[in-house]
């Protein structure tokens, strides 16, 4: 009878830990499928952006930013304005909550895009961010077009 016992509660354990996993590898397939499907490869322009009351929306008129993807957590980032193109990069964490980004400090208007961004809502066509792990007054919105 013990031996019984033992085995079903290690069967239990076993099957346990493996639908764990399982979930845990759906809704990391999920996340990564909306982010491929919803963001990468598409274009998107700033449609909001604001440190404290200062609106800095103007500075990024006529400007396009896509994510291109080297895997599911970072890849070549490309701005472009008319024939002007600019390469930086963009990162991700691994449930997709930040985003890294990274463009040529010598263009003035990309020192208030380069930083660790948070996701405060994730709805195409608008991706609305804040700052990552900082209250400071920084807004962000890029809507896809």
């Amino acid at each position: 009878m013990k031996k019984y016992i033992t085995f079903f509660f290690f069967t239990t354990l076993i099957f346990c830990f493996s639908c764990k996993k399982t979930i845990e590898n759906i809704e990391r397939s999920a996340l990564e499928n909306y982010f491929n499907n919803n963001l990468i490869g598409r274009n998107f322009i700033v449609s909001l952006a604001t440190d404290s009351t200062t609106d800095l929306t103007s500075n990024y008129a006529g400007y396009t930013f896509v994510l291109f993807k080297t895997d599911f957590y970072h890849g070549p980032l490309q701005a472009t304005k008319g024939v002007n193109k600019y390469n930086g990069t963009w990162s991700c964490n691994d449930d997709y909550s930040k985003l890294t980004i990274v463009l040529p400090d010598s263009i003035p208007e990309f020192k208030f895009l380069n930083r660790n961004w948070r996701f405060t809502k994730k709805d195409v066509p608008t991706l609305k961010l804040a700052p990552w792990g900082s209250t400071a007054p920084l807004v962000l919105y890029m809507t896809r077009q």
